[in-house]
């Protein structure tokens, strides 16, 4: 069942992302002095003695935005009063009563809402008195808050919690898999999102850098509870951040892949790979994501290459990520989006994966009986005696081996490329921790078992 909906309005710049963050509990709308900086609604979920809410953060009502997207902003705010069961109306105590608070005043009550207004900026008791000529709102009393200073944020949740009292707030699902779309500008992210999602959920245009924030949606799919992350389109390094807005947009991309299961780097088929997509695809190779190289735009494919010559291409150009499956898919005609999800559910499937102990030694000494290790006169083999698994996502396996300086970043390949097939998890990275064996002490006894090598016998020619 979905939770009440609990949606924060207001004219730009009164302090609504910074609300929205206060009652939160963390940063999650970006905060920047300049107006407009919010455009899609930012949600997420709010919990307080058991009962539960969904708290959405809004563009600003009546922005005039530089970018020509004013009305797409005002939009997205009217899906959200539409499905609001509750309006944080927010209001600028410094700046008084304004025209156009006015103006959403009059929208608020044409729509029949439930609305608690907010004098927000209160950073003094001494301002409350201020706060009195918003009575003339029509929604009483403005109570008065300081974002900045978490001035009464905790009674205004207790007071929100009060006004929902008669909507049902069970707890909400349990998350199955977190996946975040990231790319270069205008790689098709933002369509992507809403094709998977299937609905309007985060604004579409030809513009580049439409999408500043990284706005999580839930959806439900099979009965199952998913989030997918739209991120901002990434720059490229050589290009000057020009703003904080920038900035804190990267910066909220790479920690969106940081907290996905699931990463779906798009490429732009239109376009050569770029600069922008290696370096998103060196860091999800160094977080150790499972990913899927998304080939999006297809019908747009210049020369209306092969699907085998263009993974041949990527191949070379993305080395790092060579584990990770490819997806043609057009998102504006939600061409293959379901294929797209589907596959990432598999990913995240083996991304999970817990290999019994006895499977996993099995498997390395198969690896073994190919290339055996060792030592052959005065030259010495990297040699394992025993390993376990010790994590997952991503599967992280540990190895006591004879020397860790002979497993260098080739061998180590060579490993993981022989494990992900006879373990069955070839398409998601595996991360492979190595520790010298201990050894027995003088006294006979020792740290831990010793474990006798695979090449016993072998090594010893």
């Amino acid at each position: 069942m979905a939770l009440p909906v609990v949606a924060i309005i207001g004219r730009p710049n009164v302090g609504k992302s910074s609300l929205f963050n206060a009652l939160a509990g963390e940063m999650i709308s970006i905060v920047e002095p300049t107006a407009g900086v919010t455009r899609d609604r930012v949600s997420t979920i709010i919990e307080h003695n058991d009962r539960y809410f969904e708290l959405v953060d809004t563009g600003g009502y009546g922005i005039v935005d530089s970018d020509q997207l004013k009305e797409h902003i005002e939009n997205q705010i009217k899906q959200a009063l539409e499905l609001a069961d509750l309006v944080i109306f927010t209001v600028d105590i410094r700046d008084g009563l304004m025209p156009l608070d006015e103006q959403i005043a009059r929208l608020l009550r044409k729509n029949n809402l439930n609305v608690i207004l907010v004098a927000n900026k209160a950073d003094e008791a001494k301002m409350f008195p201020s706060a009195a000529e918003f009575s003339k709102l029509g929604f009483g009393h403005a109570f008065c808050v300081s974002a900045a200073n978490n001035l009464n944020q905790q009674v205004l949740v207790e007071k929100i919690i009060e006004m929902l009292k008669d909507h049902i707030s069970e707890k909400p699902r349990d998350v199955e898999m977190k996946i975040a779309i990231v790319g270069k500008r205008n790689a098709g992210k933002s369509t992507f999102t809403n094709a998977i999602v299937g609905a309007d959920r985060v604004i579409v245009s030809e513009i580049p850098g439409t999408t500043r924030d990284s706005v999580d949606i839930r959806f439900e799919k099979d009965g199952k509870t998913f989030i997918v992350i739209d991120t901002a389109g990434v720059r490229k390094k050589s290009s000057a951040v020009k703003n904080s807005i920038e900035f804190y947009s990267y910066v909220r991309a790479a920690k969106s892949v940081q907290q996905a299961d699931v990463v779906l780097l798009l490429i732009d088929a239109a376009e050569p790979v770029s600069q922008v997509d290696k370096k998103l695809a060196g860091l999800i190779a160094e977080e150790y994501k499972a990913c899927i190289l998304v080939v999006n735009k297809w019908d747009l494919a210049k020369g209306n290459a092969s699907s085998d010559d263009y993974a041949d291409y990527l191949g070379k150009t993305l080395p790092q990520l060579s584990y990770a499956p490819i997806a043609f898919t057009t998102a504006t005609e939600s061409r293959n989006i379901q294929s797209a999800l589907d596959l990432a559910r598999e990913l995240y499937k083996q991304a999970t994966t817990k290999v019994s102990t006895p499977r996993l030694n099995k498997a390395i000494e198969q690896t073994f009986s190919q290339r055996p290790g060792g030592k052959r006169g005065s030259v010495q083999f990297p040699k394992i005696y025993y390993a376990t698994q010790v994590a997952i996502k991503p599967v992280t396996l540990l190895l006591f081996v004879n020397k860790t300086e002979l497993f260098d970043e080739n061998y180590k390949r060579f490993l993981i490329g022989r494990l992900r097939d006879s373990l069955g998890i070839a398409e998601v990275p595996i991360r492979l921790l190595v520790r010298p064996r201990r050894r027995e002490k003088t006294d006979g006894s020792a740290d831990r078992p010793v474990r006798r090598g695979f090449n016993k016998g072998r090594s010893q020619r």
